[in-house]
């Protein structure tokens, strides 16, 4: 059966694409019908496990690509790799790297590692991909945090980073318009960090929600779905997918 969806056939590059919320967002673009560059950088085995059960599904219709986002040297590479379907409509900027940074112990290989996730792959990421996206009247979608806006203990530079991704997202809505819309996605708790958390505290993150219960991948990736597919007049925003954990702190 022909999928009739608007994003049939067209193409989206999403990085940090083999586990956790990338492959979330990868399922629900592909089930649309777009053809997926899947990007990481160690994870080769679950980045090639996803693109196997991807193409079992519709084949040719996706392909991985290795790069260390912190060189940029190689992010015009990863862009010009996900032209192999004759252009490209999305961008996810959705890797990112996530660690305590306490004061007083912070190097500062810390810093340009979280920085480089978080803020500089997605600014060159953005502009290698402008000139592709501009002429398909694509989009842009980064993956922020309900942390940019209010601070998470011992993670200031994770939160800085965070917080040079919003301004990055309405300033580069500004900066790519009219033909390319760029927005935001702040999660809240949908998955808890992959360093272990004890129970009395994922307790009280979701007692903190207004909603009292954690989310899923799938709600983020519904939100990406529908700043990819169904807002056309919205740009320069950044869309709280966290329960209510943001108006309750």
């Amino acid at each position: 059966m022909k999928n009739t969806s608007k994003l049939a056939g067209r193409t989206a590059l999403i990085t940090g694409a083999a586990k956790r919320l990338g492959a979330a967002t990868a399922r629900a673009l592909h089930a649309e019908g777009m053809n997926l560059l899947l990007h990481y950088n160690k994870s080769e085995a679950s980045a090639s496990a996803l693109a196997a059960e991807l193409n079992k599904a519709r084949p040719d219709s996706a392909a991985i690509a290795q790069a260390d986002l912190a060189n940029t040297q190689g992010l015009e590479s990863l862009v010009k790799a996900a032209l192999q379907w004759d252009g490209l409509d999305v961008l996810i900027n959705n890797a990112s790297s996530f660690h305590p940074t306490p004061i007083g112990n912070v190097g500062e290989d810390e810093w340009d590692e979280l920085m480089a996730s978080n803020l500089k792959a997605p600014f060159f990421l953005a502009q290698a991909a402008a000139v592709h996206l501009k002429k398909n009247h694509g989009s842009i979608v980064n993956m922020v945090d309900i942390h940019a806006y209010r601070p998470l203990r011992e993670h200031t530079v994770y939160c800085t980073a965070k917080a040079g991704l919003v301004m990055l997202t309405l300033s580069l809505a500004r900066e790519l318009g009219p033909e390319i819309r760029v927005n935001g996605i702040a999660p809240g708790p949908v998955l808890w960090p992959e360093a272990p958390m004890d129970a009395a505290t994922k307790k009280s993150i979701l007692e903190a929600t207004a909603l009292k219960r954690k989310g899923s991948p799938e709600d983020i990736s519904g939100a990406i779905l529908y700043l990819v597919r169904d807002a056309d007049f919205v740009t320069g925003q950044v869309l709280s997918v966290d329960g209510g954990r943001s108006i309750g702190w």
